[in-house]
């Protein structure tokens, strides 16, 4: 599909309706008092992913406008004291006075839960956001709130003291200028932090600038004076250039170009853009009206449906599959990049944060669009589809090779007296309640944990050497590694497709490795494999990492009325014991000995309980995935073979890491 007819396709898609946008379009459903009270009914929670919330559903409204067809540039800025302005180029709010309320639909639209140009009056055939609770919520939680709306005669300004005002909306000049912004301070009242994070925020940016082409995002940090921040996100690509970014980020060669397809049913818009690459992942993401919906839905099933039908009918018809031969899903997604949206008049998302799109006509539109579009590229682009099926003919041996060696490895279980590692120290409860497995680095500390634990509810297994990097290589390789399989075995769910998180024997899987550069690799290299392999372990929060000491700060004396120890988790907290312990209460100073551990085998095993394992002192950190597709790019970045992109990351980030051990 050409680039002309997907502008013309989106633009039969987004056109407003002949309906005038104004004041009696803006409808009211109920009032606005919930929602101090219980903020996480709206915004999903108070921490910082409910602080960015805020923003989006403001550049939501602007990104409504331009779906409408009206608005070509949104400026977003950070200025100091984390306050935010959002300015677009759009129609401007309805300043009329509503017909039903007696005060200007702008006031309305900031003041009045559920009002809104969204729910049938004319004014947006095609919305995201909240449906019309984004700005009286962002209202409602911010210390104030200010809206200047420029109409092409008039500017209009109001004020709002969280989600109150005493003044009604005020002419403030002239101009011939159109457009609305919004500029607010998130309430500190509510939120557990209101600082913003600039990653976050220019990903949301960047992604909302793809999924819309040709619209322009400038997104400014303006809060250090002395390193402002600036990015211009314009892509006239949209979609399309959305999949060369996942992978050249990530380092991918690709296999052949960007595929683009799409179409139109209806009110409904799909496009698709795909790309094969060198690697062993898939990274498919869809959208509906431009939200993200993490968990798929009908669009998504629709999309995979085709692409597992195309290849397999395409395979058949030029010899490369036998008649009763046949690729599997995972086969023909691996290597895959992909980018699914959708622009539907009405939205059914499942779930009160929209992860999962719900409309059941949407998955045989895309399907049927998919499947004729694929099949016409195919069969013009013969080299590259020639390439997609080696790669997933490649794949397929893989999946069987692995298969065996799946076999081969229940075989020698079960033939096998004992079915748990050798090396593993298990505990003496029965139950999961409660229990937990240390994965431990090396035989010497393994023998520490062994020696120190409390064995009734507390397994150690110890690993010696370096393991796989699963990111280098298939699932085949995984089956019969000497360091991998101890872990599957004793944790008991299986991996890849036979995972269960039911036959998981331990509440808590910990990863205890030294505090060094080396232990940094050894738990790199196992929550890559559990991120890979046995991703329900980490969404269901059942992985932790330990945190061994780094220093030990104890007094150089004899006499038993000044013995003192200190364990330290970082240098901040070594000076400060150093301090603390120097000199005692009667005013005595003393030699003091700081001991930097290396290694966890340097404790014996009352010290590794007392600063690592006994729940009543240590620190364990939970490793929580809020979002898969960062963590995805991430661990292919840092763990791929290729080492350009892994030093672009390197060299960005260095400043900003702590405890660095060289």
């Amino acid at each position: 599909m050409n680039e002309t007819n997907e502008k013309n396709e989106n633009a039969g898609m987004n056109a407003a309706t002949d309906a005038q946008y104004g004041a009696e379009q803006i409808q009211v459903l109920e009032g606005l008092d919930p929602v101090r009270k219980r903020p996480g009914m709206y915004i999903g929670s108070t921490s910082i992913d409910g602080l960015h919330h805020l923003v989006y559903e403001i550049v939501d409204n602007a990104i409504d406008e331009a779906l409408a067809g009206y608005c070509t540039e949104i400026k977003v800025e950070i200025l100091p004291d984390n306050i935010i302005r959002v300015t677009d180029n759009g129609r401007g709010i309805p300043t009329g006075i509503h017909p039903t309320e007696g005060i200007s639909a702008a006031t309305v639209v900031y003041t009045v839960l559920h009002a809104g140009g969204k729910f049938g009056g004319g004014g947006y055939k095609v919305s995201g956001g909240l449906h019309g609770v984004g700005a009286s919520v962002v209202n409602a939680l911010s210390e104030w709130l200010e809206i200047t709306v420029k109409d092409g005669q008039n500017i209009h300004f109001q004020h709002f003291d969280r989600g109150e005002y005493k003044e009604q909306l005020k002419v403030i000049g002239q101009t011939e200028e159109t457009g609305t912004m919004v500029t607010f301070k998130a309430d500190a009242e509510i939120f557990e932090t209101t600082v913003y994070d600039y990653e976050t925020l220019l990903k949301r940016m960047r992604e909302q600038a793809f999924l819309n082409a040709g619209i322009r995002i400038v997104f400014s940090d303006l809060r250090d004076e002395a390193d402002p921040k600036r990015e211009v996100l314009h892509y006239e690509g949209g979609i399309r250039e959305f999949v060369e970014h996942i992978r050249s980020v990530r380092g991918h060669e690709p296999i052949g170009d960007v595929i683009y397809v799409s179409g139109t049913q209806d009110d409904s818009f799909a496009e698709v853009a795909m790309q094969y690459n060198d690697s062993y992942n898939e990274c498919i993401m869809s959208f509906a009206n431009n939200i993200h919906t993490k968990d798929g839905g009908s669009h998504e099933t629709g999309f995979k449906n085709a692409l597992t039908k195309v290849i397999n009918d395409y395979g058949r018809r030029f010899g490369k599959l036998k008649e009763n031969e046949k690729l599997s899903g995972d086969d023909v997604r691996e290597g895959l990049i992909a980018i699914i949206s959708v622009k539907l008049t009405e939205c059914e998302f499942e779930g009160q944060t929209k992860g999962r799109l719900g409309n059941p006509q949407v998955r045989p539109f895309v399907e049927k669009m998919l499947q004729e579009k694929l099949m016409s590229y195919f069969e013009m682009n013969p080299a590259v589809a020639g390439e997609i099926m080696d790669k997933c003919l490649a794949a397929r041996r893989a999946r069987e090779a692995a298969k065996n060696a799946r076999e081969t490895a229940r075989r020698k279980t079960a033939m096998e007296s004992a079915s748990l590692p050798g090396k593993l120290a298990d505990c003496s409860e029965h139950g999961v309640a409660n229990t937990e497995i240390y994965i431990v680095e090396g035989d010497s500390a393994g023998g520490s944990a062994k020696g120190g634990r409390d064995r009734r509810y507390q397994a150690i297994l110890p690993l010696w050497g370096k393991m796989l990097n699963v990111e280098k290589a298939r699932i085949d390789r995984v089956y019969g590694n000497e360091k991998l399989m101890p872990v599957v075995t004793a944790l008991g769910t299986g991996i890849g497709e036979d995972f269960n998180l039911e036959k998981l024997r331990y509440e808590k899987v910990i990863i205890m490795a030294d505090a060094d550069v080396d232990g940094c690799h050894i738990r790199t290299l196992l929550l890559t494999f559990f991120f890979r392999y046995m991703k329900p372990l980490i969404e269901n929060g059942n992985v932790y990492i330990a945190q061994p000491p780094l220093f030990k700060v104890e007094r150089d004396t004899k006499a038993k009325k000044y013995e003192a120890v200190r364990y330290a988790f970082s240098d901040e907290e070594r000076d400060r014991y150093i301090e603390e312990l120097k000199t005692s209460e009667d005013g005595k100073t003393f030699k003091l000995l700081v001991q930097r551990y290396k290694g966890l085998g340097e404790m014996d095993s009352d010290q590794l309980w007392e600063t690592t394992m006994n729940p009543e002192t240590r620190t364990i950190l939970r490793v929580k995935m809020e979002d898969a597709i960062k963590a995805d790019e991430i661990i292919s970045i840092l763990m791929g073979d290729k080492v350009l992109p892994r030093k672009d990351y390197i060299e960005k980030y260095a400043k900003t890491v702590s405890n660095l051990d060289i």
